[in-house]
């Protein structure tokens, strides 16, 4: 069901937020530009330290023994990381012999969705309407609904679990030990059976609320725990709690042999080099996944940075159109316009501060965007006049 709330405001109103907002508008605009000139160099630093580690790395077919030579050397090998620890979760009656042990934990809550549109007036002043949704699903930490705007939607759980995972502290890869850094990105996700007796399924009961109508609200199922009255037929409040675990499994690693284990190599230019793939994956592709992943990351704060610059400046200059909101279409008029040139302005701004980034680092990449940068500042005169 939908909920609605309109909310007026003055044009004097306006204006103080706009003039607020010139500060907002002027943090953004700074940390956009920081963003765009260290992702730029970040960018150049991971390449160079990931071609200087391509360089450098021994391939080692055979990792069942420890190889003195090795020692100090940024080795790519593959084999089969293996365990005798066993992990367990007693709360929950899980014993096994696992590289991890994962305890996921989900609350089933109303959740508050927001959709809002603006109407200007006459006069300057606005009203805002807002459409509050309220939607049940389930959720990884309890939603506390006292904020609501409805407080007919309220919120409770039966309990409360901690999510955690506990992770083995002996994985042998060959005749080699692998250190927390691997172990943590060994990847993987299989059930991981519940053993829970009668008597510790009572237990688990007396730790809910007291509800004489429905004796038994502790269900098992496989690899699952759940809290209430019915598995299938969820309600707010309830909760379920999923055992996985991270069985050995083949891998392929990059690291620096030290001794009998292995720590991340450091490139000459500072920049850290390590690898976990799962499976046995050729030093080439994982090292082309590397360049990947070092691609993508690029791009996403390239997106953040040149957003924040924008959205910076239509902060800082949203008083134009305010000021002219009196008359609602001659304030759309200067809202369009004052747009139009912050996304202008942002985009070439932001070439230039990734055109002076790469001038640093790269510069023949450098001059072609700075050219680019220029003449989208010299289309903005332009139009202009």
């Amino acid at each position: 069901m939908a909920n609605r709330v309109t909310k007026k405001t003055s044009y004097g109103q306006r204006v103080s937020g706009s003039l607020k907002g010139i500060v907002t508008g002027l943090v953004m605009f700074v940390i956009g530009t920081v963003t765009l000139f260290w992702i730029e160099g970040n960018f150049v630093k991971t390449k160079k330290s990931l071609n200087e580690a391509e360089g450098v790395v021994v391939r080692v077919n055979d990792i069942s023994t420890v190889d003195p030579s090795l020692n100090g050397q940024l080795v790519h090998a593959s084999a089969f990381a293996n365990t005798d620890d066993i992990l367990t979760d007693r709360e929950f009656g899980v014993s096994e012999k696992a590289i991890a042990i994962n305890r996921m934990v989900e609350y089933y809550q109303y959740e508050e969705k927001t959709s809002t549109r603006t109407e200007n007036r006459t006069g300057g002043g606005r009203e805002t309407i807002t459409t509050y949704t309220y939607e049940k699903k389930w959720v990884k930490s309890p939603i506390n609904s006292s904020g609501f705007e409805y407080p007919s939607y309220r919120n409770f759980t039966l309990t409360t679990v901690e999510a955690k995972a506990e992770r083995a502290k002996n994985v042998s890869f060959g005749g080699y030990t692998l250190p927390p850094f691997i172990i943590s990105a060994i990847s993987g996700s299989v059930p991981a059976a519940v053993n829970l007796n009668a008597n510790e399924l009572a237990q688990l009961e007396k730790t809910l609320p007291v509800d004489n109508a429905t004796p038994k609200r502790v269900h098992v199922n496989g690899n699952r725990v759940y809290f209430g009255k019915s598995a299938t037929t969820p309600e707010i409040g309830d909760v379920r709690i999923t055992l996985t675990k991270t069985a050995p499994a083949d891998i392929s690693i990059i690291a620096k042999v030290v001794g009998s284990t292995f720590e991340p190599y450091i490139t000459s230019n500072g920049k850290t080099v390590s690898e976990v793939a799962m499976g046995r994956v050729s030093a080439e592709k994982m090292f082309a996944g590397a360049h990947s992943t070092n691609l993508i990351l690029t791009w996403f704060f390239r997106i953040i940075g040149v957003f924040l610059v924008i959205g910076g400046l239509k902060a800082m200059f949203s008083i134009l159109p305010t000021l002219f909101q009196v008359l609602p279409f001659l304030g759309n008029i200067v809202s369009a316009g004052v747009g139009l040139v912050c996304w202008i302005f942002g985009g070439a701004w932001s070439l230039i501060i990734m055109s002076f980034a790469w001038l640093f680092y790269r510069p023949v990449i450098g001059i072609p965007l700075l050219l680019a940068a220029f003449a989208g500042i010299w289309f903005l005169k332009k139009k202009a006049k």
